[in-house]
């Protein structure tokens, strides 16, 4: 099975080839395809966006695609970044600025005040058998200050309490098993193989 991932993200297609390829699928990138039409993420949600990514990127591959939107939601800013979260510090953001701004943001907030998920959203366009939306989420607690280098983001910042690590502390296959990323996938996983019979 070929689905088209629509990101240009290389720690996401990592993520996605990871955690489908116990499912036999095959990630095509968008490297792949010449004169993809960039698409403008100004949907009002993440479901939004994600869709908008997928049958932009379906009709012209020809092909089932899947793509994501996910962000972070902290409790104290009225669930913001949310769907800004990666141009949360502005036009020219990047991990760093963004993480420097949401810390700004908490200075002076109290732990328990310091809640937040990461959300994720998948759509999956198939150009002639419909589409569907899955989600997944993990909640955690902003720290004041990042820590580890892995993963990328706000992974930094993030805190999960079971293991008392942040998302950047932790070896990949750790975050792999409770991301929002990888509840996302797993329900994914559930709902690709009708796609193909359809589309068979």
């Amino acid at each position: 099975m070929k689905i088209v991932l629509a990101t240009t993200n290389s720690n996401k297609l990592r993520e996605f080839r990871t955690m489908l390829k116990d499912i036999g699928v095959t990630i095509i990138s968008l490297d792949s395809f010449k004169g993809c039409p960039e698409v403008i993420e100004d949907g009002k949600s993440f479901a939004e966006n994600a869709l908008k990514k997928a049958r932009t990127i379906a009709e012209y591959c020809g092909l089932v695609t899947v793509a994501d939107d996910s962000g972070l939601e902290v409790d104290f800013l009225n669930s913001m970044p949310g769907i800004y979260s990666a141009r949360y510090s502005g036009e020219k953001a990047d991990d760093r600025k963004n993480n420097e701004k949401l810390l700004r943001k908490l200075s002076g907030v109290s732990r328990d005040k310091r809640g937040a998920q990461f959300r994720c959203v998948i759509a999956v366009v198939d150009p002639e058998a419909g589409e569907q939306v899955v989600e997944g989420s993990c909640r955690g607690i902003i720290i004041e200050e990042g820590r580890g280098s892995n993963g990328f983001g706000y992974d930094p910042v993030f805190f999960d309490e079971d293991s008392g690590l942040t998302f950047a502390e932790m070896k990949p296959q750790q975050k792999n098993l409770i991301s929002h990323r990888s509840r996302a996938i797993k329900e994914l996983k559930k709902i690709l193989p009708g796609f193909f019979q359809q589309s068979s």
